[in-house]
């Protein structure tokens, strides 16, 4: 048996038979529902008991703006985003869960009428197949508009192959947005393939410069960190296997856009014009882009673009454009690490 296998077949025996629930877990990496917003609290009154407990996410990887859209869910597990992610599309958007772990399937799909009939419509589907293989379950070409995962990704022994496939899916100006563990170093291999640290996330945990340079390989150089939390490690056997590396649940976002890979100053000004009902008072789109509505923040030419070039566009007013550039953005790293002038910092 390959190795790819063997950690798959791994993983898919952890999620199917070992975990009962959420209580079988021994880290933190699979956060509470208080990590939650508010308004996707409100929400999970709404998701029948026995999909919540048997969530083993590690966030809520769950943007704003998503009416009328198509969601997809990277390991889907037993639906509780998926079902949370069908009152934000609505009845004209869509949701469709991959998962490749039968037993987790089977609970979400026992309970898609129950939903149904609580929302009055259904636009949830669940696929059995593997998230590195996406063709395969008719998954096409530029059909997303959002692919969203809950500390999945880590799982996959094919964490490039899960990536370039996600941004084969994505339309143009599409969004990937998920939450993950990292790592603060690469994982002894040893431990890479060890059952308990595989299924707990913590094993296959991406080092997060690796996960950099993947997606500036596949065209996208500029990804943001949403939020992070440190995972603590309070099981002694877990701790004492693998305590030296110190781990992250992150929430990431990356557009399927054009962008540069460093942020340029063009003397563009971005305004949050609200109409996000989630977010009437501001909006983030990263851990320090903070846009208070209809207060102007100056911005990077990346970030200009991701505003504009994205389903965000109607809830923002870019001004200015690229015809004139003023070098790096002040902050910004420059060629010898030396920092551009100084002043308010865009990234």
């Amino acid at each position: 048996m390959g190795l790819d296998v063997e950690i798959s077949e791994s993983v898919r025996e952890y999620y199917g038979q070992v975990l009962q629930s959420s209580n079988d877990l021994k880290t933190s990496a699979c956060c509470t529902p208080d990590a939650m917003p508010r308004y996707l609290r409100a929400l999970l009154s709404g998701v029948h008991p026995e999909v919540q407990g048997r969530f083993y996410g590690c966030g809520s990887p769950l943007p704003p703006a998503l009416s009328g859209k198509t969601v997809l869910d990277l390991g889907c597990g037993a639906g509780r985003d998926c079902y949370l992610l069908s009152h934000l599309v609505g009845a004209e958007g869509r949701v469709i869960g991959v998962d490749m772990t039968l037993e987790q399937l089977e609970v979400a799909m026992r309970y898609r009428d129950w939903h149904s009939a609580r929302l009055g419509y259904a636009n949830v589907e669940f696929v059995h197949g593997h998230i590195e293989n996406l063709a395969a379950v008719g998954i096409a070409d530029g059909s997303i508009d959002v692919v969203v995962s809950n500390c999945v990704i880590n799982l996959s022994p094919e964490k490039p192959q899960v990536l370039a496939e996600i941004f084969r899916v994505l339309k143009p100006g599409g969004e990937l947005y998920f939450s993950d563990v990292f790592a603060d170093r690469r994982i002894p291999a040893e431990l890479c393939k060890d059952r308990v640290l595989l299924g707990e996330c913590l094993g296959g945990a991406w080092y997060w410069e690796d996960f950099r340079r993947i997606l500036d390989g596949l065209g996208c150089p500029d990804v943001r960190v949403v939020k992070e939390n440190f995972i603590s490690l309070d099981d002694p056997e877990v701790a004492a296997k693998i305590g030296m590396v110190k781990f992250r649940s992150v929430t990431v976002r990356a557009f399927k856009m054009q962008l540069e890979d460093r942020c340029e100053d063009f003397g563009q000004v971005a305004c949050y014009l609200g109409g996000i009902p989630e977010h009437p008072h501001a909006f983030d789109l990263d851990d320090h882009h903070h846009f208070e509505t209809h207060r102007p923040l100056r911005v990077c030419g990346n970030t200009a673009d991701m505003l504009t070039g994205s389903r965000y566009a109607p809830h923002f007013q870019v001004m200015g454009d690229k015809s004139r550039h003023f070098g790096l953005f002040d902050g910004t790293p420059g060629p010898q690490g030396e920092s551009a002038v100084a002043g308010g910092s865009c990234c």
